[in-house]
């Protein structure tokens, strides 16, 4: 039987989604990670652990939402698959639950620029997207609304999205985003963070490759 196409990407996010659960960034299979192919995105499969999924279990998925094979794609689908259609510069997306992102978003807060680090989700704060039922597509649109001008953000009651230019730097972004959520839930138990103004935020902006006036509201 001729192998699937795509090995090398296939493995590459079955490596990225064990590397999501052992930094800790995700618990069992509840995120889920995709690539950009010609024509759409391979996604992690549904409720298969990382673990025991195979290459031939990474599922292909049109940009028209169909898939092919008998394995079903992440019920977290839609997500990606309005990232790529939304965002061209999109090649990979991390999705995931971790624990101090997953708190903020139970409590609806935006991670404001108490660390100029802030700067590498694309603007002067991590948006927090209102809740919505899990896969369906009102949760997408969310979602979008949250990302505008953004590579990253927070789901309501739910957890954490990022993309980047490939797997290793959407990964990345998930781990940073996930360590500015733990740093201003500690900043915010030991009093009241002080805010970078917008000012303050623009050099770092620009550092980072983004221009403030399109990314600051």
């Amino acid at each position: 039987m001729a192998q699937p196409k795509h090995q090398k990407l296939r493995r590459e996010i079955i490596d990225a989604c064990l590397q999501m659960n052992g930094l800790g960034i995700n618990q069992g299979t509840s995120g889920n990670i995709s690539a950009r192919i010609a024509g759409g995105f391979l996604i992690s499969p549904s409720a298969i652990p990382y673990d025991r999924t195979s290459p031939s279990q990474i599922v292909p998925v049109r940009l028209d939402g169909s898939y092919q094979g008998d394995v079903k794609p992440s019920s977290e689908w839609r997500m990606h698959l309005d990232i790529y259609a939304a965002r061209p510069e999109a090649q990979a997306v991390v999705h995931a639950h971790p624990t101090f992102c997953t708190a903020l978003s139970c409590l609806r807060k935006d991670i404001p620029a108490f660390h100029y680090m802030i700067a590498a989700a694309g603007g002067t704060d991590i948006r927090c997207a209102d809740y919505a039922t899990f896969g369906t597509q009102e949760l997408s649109d969310h979602m979008l609304t949250a990302l505008r001008d953004r590579t990253a953000c927070l789901l309501g009651t739910h957890g954490m999205i990022c993309f980047g230019a490939n797997l290793e730097r959407a990964m990345w972004l998930a781990v940073e985003v996930e360590a500015l959520a733990r740093q201003y839930w500690h900043a915010c138990q030991a009093g009241k963070p002080h805010i970078l103004s917008a000012k303050q935020m623009q050099p770092v902006l620009e550092a980072f490759g983004f221009g403030y006036a399109d990314h600051a509201g």
